[in-house]
């Protein structure tokens, strides 16, 4: 994988700082300046699905995810994105997002993000045990303290809320 040079960096460093002012239309036109050939740089892809996610539009938010994972299989973010868009692109389910996201953990034993994703999918799937021990794997790899206070904000996981404390 090629880095981002100049000018190309200067356009990737416009688009963060245009989504860091809220504004996406401005940040999809720097990304737009990016050379073809860097279209498809780690970086730039997650800027992409920062964008689509913003816009909620959620079927680009899965192309960019899905090319993220060719390009940097060893990145954990393209496994969480793919999973959300699946989940909210049309005819998209949280089974979909549970099916693509469980392969993840194997992969990724130490990012806490993926077990908590897991614990909520479980949680909407009405598996509420195995949503217990997801969560439970999150707390061990992510924090206690850190992921409660995640988990009790987390509207997926509402129907644990009242448990949460005592995890």
């Amino acid at each position: 994988m090629q880095k981002l040079e100049p000018p190309d960096t200067h356009c990737f460093s416009a688009a963060i700082g245009w989504l860091e002012l809220g504004n996406v239309k401005e940040a999809k036109a720097e990304l737009a300046h990016i050379s073809a050939e860097r279209q498809e740089h780690p970086d730039v892809l997650e800027v992409r699905w920062t964008i689509a996610a913003e816009e909620k539009r959620w079927e680009e938010g899965l192309q960019a995810a899905q090319a993220l994972l060719r390009c940097a299989p060893k990145r954990s973010s393209g496994w969480l994105h793919q999973a959300y868009a699946l989940r909210r692109i049309p005819g998209g389910s949280v089974q979909e997002a549970w099916d693509a996201l469980l392969p993840a953990f194997d992969k990724f034993p130490k990012q806490p993000t993926i077990p908590f994703n897991l614990a909520c999918y479980a949680c909407q799937l009405r598996q509420l045990e195995v949503a217990r021990d997801w969560l439970k794997r999150a707390m061990a790899v992510g924090g206690k303290e850190k992921i409660r206070r995640m988990a009790l904000r987390d509207p997926d996981l509402e129907p644990l809320w009242e448990e949460i404390p005592r995890l």
